[in-house]
Protein backbone atom coordinates (compact mmCIF):
# COMPACT_ATOMS: atom_id res chain seq x y z
CA UNK A 1 0.00 0.00 0.00
CA UNK A 2 2.51 2.44 1.15
CA UNK A 3 4.63 1.52 -2.72
CA UNK A 4 1.03 2.39 -4.38
CA UNK A 5 0.82 5.93 -2.71
CA UNK A 6 4.32 6.48 -3.26
CA UNK A 7 4.04 5.61 -7.05
CA UNK A 8 0.61 7.91 -7.60
CA UNK A 9 2.28 10.94 -5.53
CA UNK A 10 5.04 10.40 -7.90
CA UNK A 11 2.62 10.80 -10.89
CA UNK A 12 0.84 13.37 -9.76
CA UNK A 13 4.20 15.81 -9.06
CA UNK A 14 5.26 14.51 -12.89
CA UNK A 15 2.10 15.62 -14.26
CA UNK A 16 1.49 18.95 -12.43
CA UNK A 17 5.62 19.97 -13.66
CA UNK A 18 4.52 18.81 -17.25
CA UNK A 19 1.33 21.00 -17.27
CA UNK A 20 2.57 24.28 -15.01
CA UNK A 21 6.39 25.08 -15.90
CA UNK A 22 7.60 27.49 -13.96
CA UNK A 23 9.58 30.53 -15.68
CA UNK A 24 12.54 30.95 -16.46
CA UNK A 25 15.08 33.61 -14.99
CA UNK A 26 17.20 33.93 -18.30
CA UNK A 27 16.55 34.92 -21.50
CA UNK A 28 14.40 38.02 -23.39
CA UNK A 29 11.40 39.68 -21.88
CA UNK A 30 9.66 39.19 -25.15
CA UNK A 31 10.32 35.71 -25.83
CA UNK A 32 9.34 35.03 -22.03
CA UNK A 33 6.06 36.83 -22.96
CA UNK A 34 5.42 34.56 -25.86
CA UNK A 35 6.49 31.52 -23.67
CA UNK A 36 3.76 32.76 -21.41
CA UNK A 37 1.28 33.19 -24.02
CA UNK A 38 1.85 29.85 -25.17
CA UNK A 39 1.80 28.04 -21.19
CA UNK A 40 -1.35 30.17 -20.26
CA UNK A 41 -4.02 27.17 -20.19
CA UNK A 42 -3.18 23.68 -19.57
CA UNK A 43 -4.52 21.10 -22.00
CA UNK A 44 -8.14 19.37 -21.12
CA UNK A 45 -6.31 15.55 -21.18
CA UNK A 46 -3.50 16.92 -18.47
CA UNK A 47 -6.48 18.13 -16.79
CA UNK A 48 -8.37 14.04 -16.70
CA UNK A 49 -5.32 12.34 -15.45
CA UNK A 50 -4.32 14.79 -12.64
CA UNK A 51 -8.07 14.64 -11.77
CA UNK A 52 -8.09 10.77 -12.17
CA UNK A 53 -4.39 10.68 -10.30
CA UNK A 54 -6.11 12.00 -7.60
CA UNK A 55 -9.05 10.24 -7.52
CA UNK A 56 -7.24 7.03 -7.30
CA UNK A 57 -4.65 8.40 -4.27
CA UNK A 58 -8.11 9.36 -2.50
CA UNK A 59 -9.57 5.32 -3.06
CA UNK A 60 -6.32 4.41 -1.74
CA UNK A 61 -6.42 6.49 1.12
CA UNK A 62 -9.90 4.83 1.94
CA UNK A 63 -8.72 1.80 1.52
CA UNK A 64 -6.01 2.11 3.75
CA UNK A 65 -7.50 3.94 6.74
CA UNK A 66 -10.71 1.03 6.14
CA UNK A 67 -7.93 -1.43 6.49
CA UNK A 68 -6.34 0.54 9.82
CA UNK A 69 -9.85 0.43 11.47
CA UNK A 70 -10.58 -3.29 11.25
CA UNK A 71 -7.05 -4.00 12.44
CA UNK A 72 -7.84 -1.66 15.44
CA UNK A 73 -11.03 -3.43 16.10
CA UNK A 74 -8.97 -6.74 15.87
CA UNK A 75 -6.35 -5.29 18.59
CA UNK A 76 -9.09 -3.83 21.07
CA UNK A 77 -11.30 -7.15 20.84
CA UNK A 78 -8.22 -9.34 21.63
CA UNK A 79 -7.14 -6.80 24.26
CA UNK A 80 -10.81 -7.19 26.06
CA UNK A 81 -10.66 -10.89 25.90
CA UNK A 82 -6.52 -10.64 27.30
CA UNK A 83 -8.23 -8.36 30.04
CA UNK A 84 -11.16 -11.01 30.59
CA UNK A 85 -8.71 -14.16 30.91
CA UNK A 86 -6.63 -12.00 32.97
CA UNK A 87 -9.56 -11.16 35.63
CA UNK A 88 -10.96 -14.93 35.84
CA UNK A 89 -7.47 -16.30 36.07
CA UNK A 90 -7.56 -14.03 39.15
CA UNK A 91 -10.62 -14.87 40.54
CA UNK A 92 -9.68 -18.65 40.20
CA UNK A 93 -6.32 -17.87 42.10
CA UNK A 94 -8.45 -16.12 45.17
CA UNK A 95 -10.62 -18.48 44.92
CA UNK A 96 -7.36 -21.30 45.42
CA UNK A 97 -5.90 -19.62 48.37
CA UNK A 98 -9.10 -19.80 49.76
CA UNK A 99 -9.91 -23.15 49.43
CA UNK A 100 -6.19 -23.80 50.90
CA UNK A 101 -6.32 -21.34 53.83
CA UNK A 102 -9.97 -23.40 54.57
CA UNK A 103 -8.24 -26.74 54.28
CA UNK A 104 -5.42 -25.40 56.49
CA UNK A 105 -7.62 -24.62 59.59
CA UNK A 106 -9.60 -27.71 59.54
CA UNK A 107 -6.40 -29.26 59.24
CA UNK A 108 -5.10 -27.83 62.45
CA UNK A 109 -8.91 -28.14 63.80
CA UNK A 110 -9.03 -32.32 63.42
CA UNK A 111 -5.03 -32.48 64.46
CA UNK A 112 -6.30 -30.54 67.75
CA UNK A 113 -9.38 -32.91 67.96
CA UNK A 114 -6.68 -35.82 67.49
CA UNK A 115 -4.91 -34.13 70.49
CA UNK A 116 -7.61 -34.51 72.71
CA UNK A 117 -8.74 -38.05 71.78
CA UNK A 118 -4.89 -38.97 72.53
CA UNK A 119 -4.90 -37.41 75.83
CA UNK A 120 -8.51 -39.51 76.42
CA UNK A 121 -7.21 -42.83 75.50
CA UNK A 122 -4.39 -42.20 77.48
CA UNK A 123 -6.60 -41.63 80.44
CA UNK A 124 -8.78 -44.33 79.88
CA UNK A 125 -5.62 -46.84 79.52
CA UNK A 126 -4.58 -45.66 82.57
CA UNK A 127 -7.55 -46.32 84.37
CA UNK A 128 -7.77 -49.85 82.34
CA UNK A 129 -4.48 -50.34 83.79
CA UNK A 130 -5.66 -49.11 87.66
CA UNK A 131 -8.59 -51.42 87.24
CA UNK A 132 -6.67 -54.26 86.43
CA UNK A 133 -4.29 -53.80 88.95
CA UNK A 134 -6.99 -53.88 91.19
CA UNK A 135 -8.58 -57.26 90.03
CA UNK A 136 -5.30 -58.53 90.68
CA UNK A 137 -5.27 -57.01 94.35
CA UNK A 138 -8.75 -58.46 94.27
CA UNK A 139 -8.09 -61.73 92.87
CA UNK A 140 -4.93 -62.54 95.32
CA UNK A 141 -7.67 -61.56 98.31
CA UNK A 142 -10.22 -64.15 96.82
CA UNK A 143 -7.83 -66.72 96.92
CA UNK A 144 -6.66 -65.90 100.09
CA UNK A 145 -10.34 -66.22 101.56
CA UNK A 146 -11.07 -69.39 99.04
CA UNK A 147 -8.09 -71.14 100.67
CA UNK A 148 -9.17 -70.57 103.96
CA UNK A 149 -12.56 -71.14 103.46
CA UNK A 150 -11.30 -74.79 102.56
CA UNK A 151 -9.26 -75.28 105.29
CA UNK A 152 -12.16 -74.33 107.83
CA UNK A 153 -14.42 -76.76 105.82
CA UNK A 154 -12.02 -79.35 106.16
CA UNK A 155 -12.04 -78.90 109.53
CA UNK A 156 -8.19 -77.55 109.83
CA UNK A 157 -9.75 -74.29 111.93
CA UNK A 158 -12.48 -75.37 113.49
CA UNK A 159 -16.15 -74.76 112.40
CA UNK A 160 -16.78 -72.24 109.19
CA UNK A 161 -18.19 -68.69 110.29
CA UNK A 162 -20.56 -67.39 108.51
CA UNK A 163 -18.92 -64.02 108.48
CA UNK A 164 -16.02 -65.43 106.05
CA UNK A 165 -18.95 -66.81 103.46
CA UNK A 166 -20.58 -63.21 103.73
CA UNK A 167 -16.79 -61.48 103.32
CA UNK A 168 -16.52 -64.30 100.18
CA UNK A 169 -19.60 -63.07 98.63
CA UNK A 170 -19.29 -59.32 99.20
CA UNK A 171 -15.69 -59.89 97.78
CA UNK A 172 -17.05 -61.84 94.79
CA UNK A 173 -19.84 -59.14 94.27
CA UNK A 174 -17.40 -56.21 94.36
CA UNK A 175 -14.83 -58.46 91.46
CA UNK A 176 -18.12 -58.90 89.26
CA UNK A 177 -18.73 -55.22 89.76
CA UNK A 178 -14.78 -54.26 88.62
CA UNK A 179 -14.89 -56.62 85.73
CA UNK A 180 -17.93 -54.87 84.16
CA UNK A 181 -16.73 -51.57 84.80
CA UNK A 182 -13.10 -53.07 83.08
CA UNK A 183 -15.25 -54.26 79.96
CA UNK A 184 -16.83 -51.07 79.97
CA UNK A 185 -13.86 -48.98 79.76
CA UNK A 186 -12.37 -51.71 77.01
CA UNK A 187 -15.28 -51.24 75.14
CA UNK A 188 -15.09 -47.34 75.38
CA UNK A 189 -11.02 -47.78 74.05
CA UNK A 190 -12.10 -49.75 71.39
CA UNK A 191 -14.67 -47.24 70.13
CA UNK A 192 -11.83 -44.37 70.94
CA UNK A 193 -9.18 -46.04 68.82
CA UNK A 194 -11.21 -46.12 65.90
CA UNK A 195 -12.65 -42.98 66.32
CA UNK A 196 -8.68 -41.67 66.08
CA UNK A 197 -8.28 -43.97 63.26
CA UNK A 198 -11.05 -42.51 61.08
CA UNK A 199 -9.59 -38.97 62.35
CA UNK A 200 -6.14 -39.54 61.27
CA UNK A 201 -7.66 -40.96 57.57
CA UNK A 202 -9.48 -37.96 57.18
CA UNK A 203 -6.26 -35.30 58.36
CA UNK A 204 -4.04 -37.54 55.77
CA UNK A 205 -6.97 -36.73 53.22
CA UNK A 206 -7.24 -32.81 53.89
CA UNK A 207 -3.16 -32.71 54.07
CA UNK A 208 -3.28 -34.53 50.40
CA UNK A 209 -5.88 -32.33 49.01
CA UNK A 210 -3.72 -29.24 50.45
CA UNK A 211 -0.58 -30.73 48.89
CA UNK A 212 -3.08 -31.11 45.22
CA UNK A 213 -4.26 -27.59 45.58
CA UNK A 214 -0.83 -26.19 45.54
CA UNK A 215 0.10 -28.21 42.80
CA UNK A 216 -3.20 -28.24 41.03
CA UNK A 217 -2.60 -26.23 37.29
CA UNK A 218 -5.39 -23.46 37.08
CA UNK A 219 -8.48 -24.91 34.68
CA UNK A 220 -8.10 -21.81 32.50
CA UNK A 221 -5.01 -22.87 31.74
CA UNK A 222 -4.69 -24.58 27.66
CA UNK A 223 -2.69 -26.93 26.02
CA UNK A 224 -0.93 -25.73 22.16
CA UNK A 225 -3.77 -26.92 20.32
CA UNK A 226 -6.05 -24.21 22.12
CA UNK A 227 -8.17 -27.41 23.96
CA UNK A 228 -8.86 -26.36 27.58
CA UNK A 229 -7.32 -29.01 30.51
CA UNK A 230 -9.38 -29.76 33.00
CA UNK A 231 -8.47 -30.00 36.90
CA UNK A 232 -6.62 -32.59 38.52
CA UNK A 233 -8.05 -35.83 39.77
CA UNK A 234 -9.40 -35.37 43.93
CA UNK A 235 -7.27 -37.20 46.50
CA UNK A 236 -8.00 -40.73 46.02
CA UNK A 237 -7.44 -43.07 48.67
CA UNK A 238 -4.47 -46.20 50.00
CA UNK A 239 -6.83 -48.92 49.87
CA UNK A 240 -10.57 -50.37 49.65
CA UNK A 241 -10.56 -50.19 53.54
CA UNK A 242 -9.86 -46.04 53.17
CA UNK A 243 -12.98 -45.87 50.88
CA UNK A 244 -14.75 -47.69 53.44
CA UNK A 245 -13.77 -45.36 56.01
CA UNK A 246 -14.71 -42.19 53.88
CA UNK A 247 -18.10 -43.78 53.49
CA UNK A 248 -17.79 -46.12 50.26
CA UNK A 249 -20.24 -49.17 51.18
CA UNK A 250 -20.98 -50.22 47.73
CA UNK A 251 -19.02 -53.61 46.35
CA UNK A 252 -17.16 -52.58 43.13
CA UNK A 253 -14.15 -50.72 40.99
CA UNK A 254 -12.64 -48.25 42.18
CA UNK A 255 -9.78 -45.97 41.86
CA UNK A 256 -6.67 -45.81 44.24
CA UNK A 257 -3.62 -44.30 45.01
CA UNK A 258 -1.10 -45.65 47.72
CA UNK A 259 1.71 -44.11 49.04
CA UNK A 260 4.61 -43.56 46.37
CA UNK A 261 2.73 -45.12 43.74
CA UNK A 262 0.50 -44.34 40.39
CA UNK A 263 -3.18 -44.30 40.65
CA UNK A 264 -4.27 -47.98 39.23
CA UNK A 265 -8.11 -49.74 39.54
CA UNK A 266 -8.71 -52.21 42.09
CA UNK A 267 -12.17 -54.31 43.17
CA UNK A 268 -13.36 -53.72 46.28
CA UNK A 269 -15.24 -56.14 48.35
CA UNK A 270 -16.99 -54.31 51.10
CA UNK A 271 -18.10 -55.51 53.87
CA UNK A 272 -20.11 -54.37 57.19
CA UNK A 273 -16.86 -54.45 58.94
CA UNK A 274 -14.59 -52.58 56.32
CA UNK A 275 -13.16 -52.80 52.70
CA UNK A 276 -11.08 -55.49 51.29
CA UNK A 277 -8.76 -55.08 47.95
CA UNK A 278 -9.51 -58.42 46.02
CA UNK A 279 -6.00 -59.05 44.37
CA UNK A 280 -7.13 -62.55 42.79
CA UNK A 281 -10.01 -64.33 41.31
CA UNK A 282 -10.06 -67.32 40.40
CA UNK A 283 -14.40 -68.81 38.94
CA UNK A 284 -14.43 -70.21 35.49
CA UNK A 285 -11.58 -71.07 33.62
CA UNK A 286 -12.10 -67.93 31.44
CA UNK A 287 -8.32 -66.58 31.83
CA UNK A 288 -5.02 -68.45 31.46
CA UNK A 289 -3.00 -67.89 34.82
CA UNK A 290 -0.21 -69.90 33.15
CA UNK A 291 1.78 -66.86 32.65
CA UNK A 292 5.12 -65.74 32.58
CA UNK A 293 7.11 -63.30 35.41
CA UNK A 294 6.49 -59.85 34.04
CA UNK A 295 2.94 -61.29 33.55
CA UNK A 296 2.70 -61.83 37.33
CA UNK A 297 4.54 -58.82 37.84
CA UNK A 298 2.26 -56.02 35.89
CA UNK A 299 -1.51 -58.22 36.51
CA UNK A 300 -3.39 -59.27 34.20
CA UNK A 301 -7.03 -60.32 33.53
CA UNK A 302 -10.31 -58.25 34.50
CA UNK A 303 -11.25 -56.96 37.47
CA UNK A 304 -14.90 -57.67 36.97
CA UNK A 305 -14.13 -61.34 36.48
CA UNK A 306 -10.66 -63.58 36.85
CA UNK A 307 -7.60 -61.69 37.58
CA UNK A 308 -4.00 -61.33 39.51
CA UNK A 309 -3.88 -58.01 40.52
CA UNK A 310 0.25 -57.39 39.95
CA UNK A 311 2.87 -58.14 42.64
CA UNK A 312 4.11 -54.70 42.18
CA UNK A 313 0.35 -53.13 42.85
CA UNK A 314 0.27 -55.41 46.02
CA UNK A 315 2.85 -54.02 47.32
CA UNK A 316 2.77 -51.03 47.07
CA UNK A 317 -0.52 -51.48 49.25
CA UNK A 318 0.72 -53.93 51.69
CA UNK A 319 4.88 -53.41 51.25
CA UNK A 320 5.08 -51.69 54.50
CA UNK A 321 3.28 -54.61 56.67
CA UNK A 322 0.29 -54.89 58.98
CA UNK A 323 -2.15 -56.52 56.61
CA UNK A 324 -4.60 -59.61 56.58
CA UNK A 325 -4.80 -61.91 53.41
CA UNK A 326 -7.74 -63.40 53.44
CA UNK A 327 -8.55 -66.41 51.62
CA UNK A 328 -11.56 -67.81 50.18
CA UNK A 329 -12.43 -70.96 49.03
CA UNK A 330 -14.85 -73.43 47.47
CA UNK A 331 -15.07 -76.80 46.64
CA UNK A 332 -17.28 -78.81 44.00
CA UNK A 333 -19.73 -79.54 46.23
CA UNK A 334 -20.05 -75.71 47.24
CA UNK A 335 -18.14 -76.34 50.64
CA UNK A 336 -16.49 -73.34 51.82
CA UNK A 337 -12.93 -72.71 53.61
CA UNK A 338 -11.74 -69.00 54.70
CA UNK A 339 -8.06 -68.96 56.00
CA UNK A 340 -6.84 -65.31 57.03
CA UNK A 341 -2.64 -64.63 57.87
CA UNK A 342 -1.70 -61.33 58.71
CA UNK A 343 1.81 -60.50 56.34
CA UNK A 344 3.86 -58.49 54.24
CA UNK A 345 5.04 -58.37 50.82
CA UNK A 346 8.43 -57.52 49.34
CA UNK A 347 9.33 -55.65 46.87
CA UNK A 348 11.07 -56.89 43.10
CA UNK A 349 14.36 -57.22 45.54
CA UNK A 350 13.22 -59.98 47.48
CA UNK A 351 11.36 -61.41 44.70
CA UNK A 352 8.27 -60.05 45.69
CA UNK A 353 8.89 -62.43 49.03
CA UNK A 354 5.78 -63.73 50.97
CA UNK A 355 5.98 -63.35 54.83
CA UNK A 356 3.57 -64.14 57.03
CA UNK A 357 3.71 -63.48 60.64
CA UNK A 358 3.61 -65.89 63.30
CA UNK A 359 0.98 -65.44 66.08
CA UNK A 360 0.67 -68.89 67.23
CA UNK A 361 0.71 -71.95 66.21
CA UNK A 362 -1.13 -72.86 62.79
CA UNK A 363 -4.16 -74.19 62.81
CA UNK A 364 -4.53 -77.34 59.57
CA UNK A 365 -5.29 -74.72 56.98
CA UNK A 366 -3.32 -71.94 57.53
CA UNK A 367 -0.31 -74.48 57.13
CA UNK A 368 -0.36 -74.75 53.90
CA UNK A 369 1.09 -71.36 52.94
CA UNK A 370 1.97 -70.23 57.21
CA UNK A 371 4.13 -73.05 57.84
CA UNK A 372 6.41 -72.00 54.68
CA UNK A 373 6.39 -68.39 54.66
CA UNK A 374 7.14 -67.47 58.01
CA UNK A 375 10.62 -66.54 57.30
CA UNK A 376 9.66 -65.51 53.72
CA UNK A 377 8.92 -67.41 50.39
CA UNK A 378 9.99 -65.45 47.06
CA UNK A 379 7.37 -65.56 44.02
CA UNK A 380 8.31 -67.94 41.34
CA UNK A 381 6.88 -68.36 37.65
CA UNK A 382 8.46 -70.56 34.66
CA UNK A 383 10.94 -68.07 33.94
CA UNK A 384 11.98 -67.02 36.95
CA UNK A 385 12.63 -70.64 39.22
CA UNK A 386 12.86 -68.89 43.30
CA UNK A 387 10.90 -72.25 44.85
CA UNK A 388 12.93 -74.11 47.63
CA UNK A 389 12.94 -77.56 45.52
CA UNK A 390 16.43 -77.37 44.00
CA UNK A 391 15.80 -79.93 41.03
CA UNK A 392 12.50 -78.70 40.15
CA UNK A 393 10.80 -75.32 38.48
CA UNK A 394 7.74 -76.11 40.51
CA UNK A 395 6.10 -73.59 38.21
CA UNK A 396 6.78 -75.19 35.23
CA UNK A 397 6.23 -78.70 36.76
CA UNK A 398 2.75 -77.87 37.86
CA UNK A 399 1.50 -74.61 36.63
CA UNK A 400 1.14 -70.49 37.00
CA UNK A 401 3.05 -68.51 39.14
CA UNK A 402 2.83 -68.94 43.04
CA UNK A 403 5.26 -68.85 46.65
CA UNK A 404 6.32 -72.27 46.37
CA UNK A 405 8.23 -74.25 48.89
CA UNK A 406 8.82 -77.52 47.80
CA UNK A 407 5.67 -77.95 45.00
CA UNK A 408 3.62 -79.90 47.58
CA UNK A 409 1.67 -77.33 49.89
CA UNK A 410 -1.07 -75.25 48.07
CA UNK A 411 -1.29 -73.16 44.35
CA UNK A 412 -4.13 -71.12 43.35
CA UNK A 413 -2.84 -69.89 40.61
CA UNK A 414 -3.03 -73.46 38.60
CA UNK A 415 -5.19 -74.78 35.54
CA UNK A 416 -8.48 -74.46 36.06
CA UNK A 417 -10.32 -77.73 35.34
CA UNK A 418 -13.84 -78.32 35.09
CA UNK A 419 -15.73 -80.70 36.87
CA UNK A 420 -15.31 -83.83 37.02
CA UNK A 421 -11.36 -83.27 36.67
CA UNK A 422 -8.92 -85.06 34.75
CA UNK A 423 -8.03 -88.79 35.45
CA UNK A 424 -4.27 -88.58 35.11
CA UNK A 425 -2.60 -87.92 39.08
CA UNK A 426 0.22 -86.07 37.82
CA UNK A 427 -2.75 -83.57 35.56
CA UNK A 428 -4.55 -82.87 38.23
CA UNK A 429 -1.83 -81.80 40.81
CA UNK A 430 -1.39 -79.01 38.21
CA UNK A 431 -4.50 -77.52 38.99
CA UNK A 432 -5.85 -75.60 41.62
CA UNK A 433 -5.06 -76.84 45.40
CA UNK A 434 -4.70 -76.45 48.99
CA UNK A 435 -3.16 -79.44 50.26
CA UNK A 436 -4.92 -79.38 54.39
CA UNK A 437 -8.42 -78.67 53.14
CA UNK A 438 -9.15 -80.84 50.03
CA UNK A 439 -5.95 -82.48 48.89
CA UNK A 440 -3.22 -81.88 46.44
CA UNK A 441 -4.96 -83.78 43.75
CA UNK A 442 -8.60 -81.85 44.10
CA UNK A 443 -9.18 -79.06 41.95
CA UNK A 444 -10.89 -76.38 43.44
CA UNK A 445 -13.98 -74.70 42.07
CA UNK A 446 -13.38 -71.09 43.20
CA UNK A 447 -10.94 -68.92 44.98
CA UNK A 448 -10.32 -65.48 46.27
CA UNK A 449 -7.35 -63.54 47.79
CA UNK A 450 -8.06 -60.06 49.13
CA UNK A 451 -6.22 -57.72 51.77
CA UNK A 452 -6.98 -55.50 54.77
CA UNK A 453 -5.51 -53.40 57.13
CA UNK A 454 -5.05 -55.32 60.55
CA UNK A 455 -7.12 -53.51 61.82
CA UNK A 456 -10.24 -54.75 60.37
CA UNK A 457 -9.67 -58.01 61.76
CA UNK A 458 -10.05 -56.56 65.63
CA UNK A 459 -14.16 -55.53 64.05
CA UNK A 460 -14.54 -59.35 62.47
Amino acid sequence: MKTTLAALTLSLAALLATAFPLDRKAGSAAGAAAKEKRVQYAAWDDVNVIAHGLLQLGQGLKEHVDKTKVQMRDISTKMKVFNRTVTELGKESQRLREEGEALKVRARGLEDREGQLLNVTAELKEKAEEMQQERRTMGERLSRLERKVDSMLQGESGPADPRNKSEVRTIQLMLETQNRRIDDLIERIRLQQEKLDKQNVRIRTLQSQIQQSRLRPSPLASDPNGQEQGDSPAEMASDCHELFLRGETTTGIYTIQPINAEPFKVFCEMTADGGWTVVQRRQDGSVNFDQLWQAYEKGFGSLNGEFWLGLQKIHSIAGAGGYILNIKLSDWGNDLASIRLPFQLGGEETKYSLRIQETGTFSILESSLGTDATSGLPFSTQDQDNDQKNDTNCAKHLSGGWWFSNCGRSNLNGRYFQSPPPKQRHQRKQGIFWKTWRGRYYPLKSSVMMIAPAAIENKS
